[in-house]
């Protein structure tokens, strides 16, 4: 199948499957005329990947561990164990930054109700 039907069939944009080739991501056939031409298996492969990138995990990564990753019912399973630990390191990762954008929006709620307060004492003074 060509780009057209591939983006067709998975819901993605061309332009996105032409990146996901330049990352190593998917591989095509290249015909005599230079048109790409994907196999029904690539199809999951995009599956994947959206799964992946939707987990927080960046092309490089996802580069790594596309080969032992598994299709269990509706998610992904890693099938090497090398992987699952990087995955590991990897939700570990996120959950440090979550924490950090968390403590963030605490803060700035904070500095916002101070101003709020400011304004409403401010109001009440007639200033």
């Amino acid at each position: 199948m060509f780009i057209g039907e591939l983006s067709r069939r998975t819901g993605v944009s061309t332009r996105s499957l032409r990146y996901y080739e330049q990352q190593g991501l998917l591989r095509p056939q290249r015909r005599a005329s230079g048109y790409r031409e994907f196999d029904d298996s690539d199809v999951m492969v995009v599956r994947r990947v959206r799964i992946l990138l939707a987990a927080g995990l960046n092309t490089d990564l996802i580069r790594e561990v596309l080969p032992c990753m598994t299709d269990e019912g509706a998610v992904l399973a890693p099938i090497c164990e090398e992987m699952a630990e990087g995955l590991r390191r990897e939700r570990d990762r996120l959950t440090s930054s979550i924490e950090q954008l968390q403590a963030a929006h605490a803060l700035l709620g904070s500095i916002i109700h101070a101003g709020d307060a400011i304004s409403a004492e401010a109001g009440r003074n007639g200033q």
